[in-house]
């Protein structure tokens, strides 16, 4: 019952759970998910949602980003800008969580108007936007 890529994704939470130290059942606990699920999860037979996945990583404070693509649900090349400017969003201290959420919100609104698909999993790479073969990319700033 392994899905695409969830054997990698589980063998890599196994190793993040490890260098943490922490048990299955401290992490499944710190995450809010069940002790069976979150081992299901490492052993590649179930595909964990993102908001799963953002706990995780919370729980074990690492990258959300980084989880995403091991699980499939972003592809490292294609979403790399978006990645890198959903990073500096969230690293920016001077924002408190829910301008950062509302800002996340605006910035994917602009994305889905500017053609990308809807799904967080299958997004174009338009961070500026469309280029034609003569646009340099140089944009004024908003």
């Amino acid at each position: 019952m392994a899905s695409l890529n969830v054997g990698n994704l589980g063998e890599y939470l196994r190793e993040q759970r490890r260098s943490a130290q922490l048990s299955l059942r401290q992490l499944a606990d710190a995450a809010g998910v069940s002790n069976p699920y979150l081992s299901q999860i490492e052993r590649g037979l179930r595909k964990p949602s993102a908001e799963v996945l953002q706990q995780v990583a919370k729980a074990l404070r690492i990258s959300a980003e980084t989880l995403y693509v091991r699980a499939g649900i972003l592809d490292a090349e294609r979403d790399r800008e978006e990645v890198e400017t959903r990073a500096v969003i969230l690293a920016d201290s001077s924002l408190n969580e829910r301008q950062k959420q509302v800002l996340l919100q605006i910035y994917e609104s602009f994305r889905k108007e500017n053609g990308t698909e809807a799904q967080h999993s299958s997004q174009e790479h338009l961070a500026d936007g469309p280029r034609t073969a003569g646009d340099s990319g140089a944009e004024p700033s908003i």
